[in-house]
């Protein structure tokens, strides 16, 4: 699959790209499957490997519902064939080189009226070493349709080229952000999706999402690949290349 030239030239400029269809409706099912009632299977007996953090509501009684799920791989063999497949991994490739390593695989939840905003930030504030460089790219493959209503993803084009902002910090999941959290931006651009789209992203470009206010699950999964080297101990798994 990989990228065209104009793809390339949006992603230099802009910090992102959207690819369409870049898994298949059949894989998308398939993992649709795989996570029905997450939640409640979560809740009641959480899968060993993995890591979750939980919407925090103010009534206890509200039945849990996940935030995000760390290592989603684990508990998805459609996700995990998805993070190293030869579509992935060939557009992975043209934006970080031939030497690829999985750095997370995350799946973001965001239930239908409970899920929460993701506040502004950038990613290589959570990722920053003293031993590497923001060299890391993101896929966010969308598990159901996503737009305004739901929550999608949203971008500061060419805020990849302002370097690492000042970020703040708290006890919380997604708990480093830019000043002000969550709030509209006149800068800001929603991207839409269907299921099996994959959105590229710089570890540099500033992104957040606004809350579900809909009937409807925006269930995404996130996909961060690093260079082979870029941070010793912080990869879990050569895909490509060598290991350095």
């Amino acid at each position: 699959m990989g990228l065209t030239d104009a793809e390339q030239k949006f992603y230099d400029q802009n910090g992102y790209v959207l690819k369409k269809g870049l898994i298949t409706s059949g894989e998308i099912s398939h993992i649709e499957c795989e996570i029905a009632g997450l939640h409640k299977r979560m809740a009641e007996n959480a899968h060993d490997g993995v890591g979750i953090s939980w919407e925090e509501f103010e009534d206890e009684h509200l039945p849990r519902r996940i935030r995000q799920l760390m290592h989603s791989e684990v508990i998805s063999e459609g996700l995990n064939r998805a993070l190293r497949c030869d579509d992935m991994l060939d557009i992975i490739e043209s934006l970080i080189g031939p030497n690829v390593s999985l750095y997370h695989s995350k799946l973001l939840m965001k239930a239908a009226r409970d899920g929460t905003a993701i506040p502004w930030h950038q990613d290589y504030a959570y990722w920053k070493r003293e031993d590497n460089r923001p060299l890391m790219v993101n896929c966010q493959l969308a598990i159901d349709g996503t737009d305004d209503e739901n929550g999608c993803i949203q971008f500061i084009p060419g805020s990849h080229k302002w370097g690492l902002q000042e970020h703040e910090r708290a006890q919380t999941s997604f708990g480093v952000f830019l000043p002000g959290h969550y709030r509209e931006r006149e800068d800001a651009v929603p991207v839409p999706m269907e299921p099996g789209d994959g959105v590229f992203f710089s570890a540099l470009t500033i992104h957040g999402s606004g809350p579900n206010t809909s009937h409807r699950d925006r269930r995404m999964n996130t996909f961060a690949y690093n260079v082979t080297g870029n941070s010793e101990g912080q990869c879990r798994e050569v895909l490509r290349g060598r290991a350095l």
